[in-house]
């Protein structure tokens, strides 16, 4: 049997090595597996054929029989074209080639008959087709009997004739060859329980459906299969790490913890920091290591929590420590902490790379001797150097910021493995979150401490930026600050850089008795961290910048946050810098500026934006109007999810589902060594055994 993993695209007639290392190179096919497993993204019905004399204005795609009269060359230089005479007895259209005529001329005859498949171009009444797909009468089995598959293909790839249909040959090419090949990836058993269709038949049906129904069937069954072993290899990892790493136990509450919660917490804790303190108290209490997410809006009080989880750590003999993926985040984190804990016999310390040597020294040696208590620091925490004397809670903040390497390395800071808390300020749908972080344990932070104002979210056009200066002014007067972000888009630095500068001077002329500061990405980081530094302690009135402000960055006399550009940014990233402002008592904003023409799609996203402040709400509704791709930035490094055909906006109750059958499975047979789950245990290997098993550490 023929490994179609292993099986190279090389091998494929019609391929070879200079098409194939373009087939790599564009959209990942390197293998027999590879090429069967790109799906189409659209199917035409191409059962019907019409006449000629049939065609009129505003026709969809159209399917036509019959041959060649003969070709001309019309027009000089760039308007120079191809035109073939194409008649079916009932008329005659023109078919318009502007590239490629001497391969059109050689392929296709005059005399011989032919299929046509394109769409028709008015020009007065006059009709043609310019560059349709063509093929032999010969083929009109595998092209014209129904539903016709169209495969996403690159402009290099149609330069060397690696057109949809090309591919879709290929795929006809493959799929023919096999015969027993196509074993199944999912055992018999589990197959009738869901009721689902053969890997076989999923295959044929969604490359070349014979209708509309076998294709849905195709379809839902590798949508399964995909999510299913994502959901599989998830649990399963959590269910042997809580079998084989052992927790250290956290059995008591102490003096720590008793003493801040009843003599200097700030504040009533709300209902859901309640409930999240008991999960991590029972989580560190049960003898299992805790691996738990805690997601939480800007300024739901995460910090906060965390501080009670690490004074349960000290309560057990412990050490806790917090690493966050900027300075400014952690040094931000250090005072929040030091200022909680103020009148406790604490001893807090902060390490980051501008820590100067002799100071390095000293904390160094406190920390292993175990007189630090709580390290708050940057990813300075993991380098070999810092060795602690007992680290019994690990808490990283704004998580997918760092890759899961870097984490690991904070893990093996102590014999036993150490407790883990991460956290993250950014939403994650439901969807999103059992499939990229199933493997965790989920804590939310769903309400607000009391006292904060929502923030007042408007849309402006930038035709009116009069009135948002007057607005700004009159805000500033009243000692507030104002954030002023433009947008930053891969790939066109220069014009962003262009139109920072530019908003950077027109904000000088504007408010000339303020001072205006900038940060954009060709700064120094040290010069950032300056201008970061003088908007922070209130010297400067105005902040401009290219990049995001960093995510936890608090500034309570902030309460104004204008997006210039807003049309180009997504929804939770307006989210997000929305969460910027709202942090002191006073009443905060956000003006949404942009451009007057506006897609369909883009006013909706700014609509969701002035009408909720829920970020949960807002991350399930980004997800729907974009997909997960664009939402992959909340992901773990090095943990990517590659889903071919699934749609986590989409498919949900199906991810619900594969969740629940790799639940049961693993229920019966934990390590998958039952005779009739083999194969389950053989998929997992193959798609997981060459990815480091992160999951074990985070």
């Amino acid at each position: 049997m023929i490994d179609l993993e292993r099986r190279s695209i090389v091998y494929l007639p019609g391929v070879g090595p200079k098409k194939a290392e373009l087939l790599e190179k564009e959209i990942g096919v390197r293998s027999y597996a590879d090429l069967l497993s790109f799906y189409p993204y659209k199917y035409i019905d191409r059962s019907r054929f019409y006449k000629i004399s049939e065609i009129e204005g505003n026709m969809p795609y159209i399917q036509l029989k019959g041959r060649f009269q003969y070709f001309e060359t019309v027009g000089e230089g760039r308007s120079k074209r191809l035109i073939g005479k194409f008649t079916d007895g009932t008329g005659v259209i023109d078919l318009v080639w502007f590239k490629g005529g001497n391969y059109i001329l050689e392929k296709y005859k005059p005399g011989a008959d032919f299929i046509v498949f394109g769409k028709p171009v008015a020009f007065g009444r006059v009709y043609n087709i310019p560059h349709p797909d063509i093929d032999p009468m010969s083929s009109i089995e595998q092209v014209a009997s129904g539903l016709t598959p169209y495969y996403s293909t690159t402009e290099k790839m149609k330069k060397a004739f690696l057109n949809s249909r090309a591919i879709q040959n290929l795929v006809y090419t493959i799929l023919n060859s096999l015969t027993d090949e196509l074993a199944d990836s999912l055992p018999e058993y589990l197959l009738k329980r869901v009721g689902m269709v053969s890997f076989k038949e999923a295959m044929y049906q969604i490359h070349f459906p014979d209708s509309t129904e076998k294709l849905r069937n195709a379809q839902t069954r590798l949508k399964f299969e995909e999510l299913f072993y994502i959901q599989l290899n998830m649990l399963q990892t959590a269910g042997q790490r809580k079998l084989r790493i052992k927790g250290l136990v956290f059995s008591h509450v102490g003096s720590y913890f008793n003493t801040f919660y009843s003599d200097y917490l700030p504040f009533e804790l709300t209902g859901a920091q309640k409930r999240v303190v008991r999960e991590i108290r029972t989580d560190m209490g049960s003898g299992r290591q805790m691996n738990r997410l805690l997601q939480g809006d800007v300024g739901s009080g995460k910090t906060l929590v965390a501080l009670l989880s690490m004074l349960l750590a000290l309560d057990n003999g412990y050490q806790a420590c917090m690493m966050a993926p900027t300075e400014i985040l952690a040094t931000q984190h250090f005072a929040t902490v030091a200022g909680f804990l103020k009148d406790m016999d604490v001893k807090v310390a902060l390490l980051t790379g501008s820590t100067r040597k002799k100071e390095r020294e000293r904390l160094l040696a406190q920390i292993a001797e175990g007189e630090i208590q709580i390290l708050i620091g940057t990813h300075a925490l993991i380098e070999d150097t810092v060795v602690f004397s007992s680290l019994g809670l690990a808490i990283i903040d704004e998580q997918h910021r760092f890759g899961v390497e870097q984490r690991s390395r904070l893990w093996k800071k102590n014999k036993q493995i150490p407790h883990v808390l991460v956290m993250t300020a950014t939403p994650i749908p439901r969807t999103l979150a059992m499939t990229l972080y199933g493997d965790l344990d989920v804590s939310v932070i769903d309400e607000l401490p009391p006292g904060r104002k929502p923030i007042k979210t408007v849309h402006r056009y930038d035709t009116n930026k009069k009135q948002l200066y007057d607005f700004l002014r009159k805000e500033i007067e009243l000692g507030r600050q104002v954030y002023v972000v433009f947008p930053l888009i891969e790939g066109s630095e220069k014009l962003d850089y262009k139109d920072l500068e530019e908003g950077y001077e027109v904000f000088k002329d504007v408010f000339p008795e303020f001072t205006v500061s900038m940060v954009h990405g060709r700064m120094k980081a040290a010069d950032k961290e300056a201008e970061m530094k003088r908007f922070i302690s209130g010297e400067a009135h105005i902040l401009l910048a290219t990049t995001v402000i960093e995510v936890g960055v608090n500034v309570p006399n902030a309460s104004v946050m204008v997006i210039e550009s807003a049309e180009r940014f997504g929804l939770s990233q307006l989210h997000q810098l929305r969460g910027r402002v709202g942090r002191g008592a006073e009443q905060s904003y956000c003006v949404l500026v942009s451009s007057y023409k506006l897609s369909n799609d883009t006013r909706k996203r700014l609509e969701i934006m002035v009408n909720s402040n829920d970020g949960f709400e807002i991350a399930e509704a980004d997800l729907r109007l974009r997909g997960h791709g664009d939402l992959e930035g909340t992901r773990q490094s090095g943990e990517g999810i590659d889903l071919k055909i699934a749609d986590l906006a989409a498919d949900g109750q199906l991810l619900q589902y594969a969740r629940d059958m790799a639940q049961m499975i693993l229920a019966e047979d934990p390590d998958l060594t039952e005779e009739r789950n083999l194969v389950l245990n053989q998929k997992l290997k193959k798609l997981f055994s060459n990815k480091i098993n992160w999951g074990m550490i985070s």
